[in-house]
Formats: structure tokens, sequence, C-alpha cells
């Protein structure tokens, strides 16, 4: 089976040794994913407007590996504030309300850095 790695240009993906998302055969593994926090649209408070973003952003990550959102099987979400659970949820359902993949939803001390509320995870496949 081939081996495709997806690079997003991250300065961590060679510091730690990975990278954004890996397709083999016709399964998409995207790594843990948090959002960009602009200060405006994006703010550390906002875990919807977080979700938004990581959602959004790994559309973009799925297409370069051949891939969509309706084609998402699962998701793995993080949080450091479980009380956002329906801001999350909210955000989440917007782009999977039809789709409807298997999901967590797992409340943890911290993340990478404070100002992240939400980290997904996503498994895709290809047609």
């Amino acid at each position: 089976m081939s081996r495709k790695n997806i690079l997003s240009g991250s300065p961590w993906e060679d510091k730690m040794g990975y990278c954004r998302a890996v397709r083999v055969g016709n399964i998409v593994e995207v790594a843990g994913t948090v959002a960009i926090v602009d200060g405006e649209k994006v703010l550390a408070t906002d875990a919807y407007a977080q979700t938004d973003n990581i959602i959004s952003r790994i559309a973009e990550v799925l297409k370069e590996a051949g891939s969509s959102l309706d084609e998402v099987i699962r998701t793995r979400i993080f949080t450091t504030d479980i009380s956002k659970f329906d801001d999350i949820a909210r955000a989440h359902g917007a782009y999977f309300g039809e789709i409807k993949p298997t999901t967590g939803i797992y409340e943890v001390c911290k993340l990478v850095s404070p100002e992240y509320l939400v980290e997904i995870e996503f498994t895709a496949f290809t047609a």
C-alpha cells in the first residue's frame, strides 16, 4: 500500500516528527488540530469559532489527501472546558449534521497552549 504524507509547513512537523495527515490506501488520518487564534475572528474564549476554524481548515487538508468532509468517519474532540460542549457541538453539527461520523468528546486538563479550547482529530476514507 502506498503512503502519502500531507504537510502543513508547521515548524513543529520537523521538530516533533509528524505531519498534518497521512493517507495509506483509502484511509486518511488527520493529526490533532487546534485553531488559528487571531484575537479578532477566533478568540481564545470562543469554542464555537475555534471548532469552526479547525474543521474549515481540515477540509482543505482532506482535499489534498483526495478526501473530503463528506468522507469523515470519525472525529475525536478534546476540550479544556466541557461546559463549552453546546458551542463545540453546534459548530461540529454545522459541518457534520448530515454526515454523522462517530465521535467522542473528552475534557482534558490542558492542550499545547492556554488559548486553545479545542483540538480535533479526524479519520476519513477516499472513494
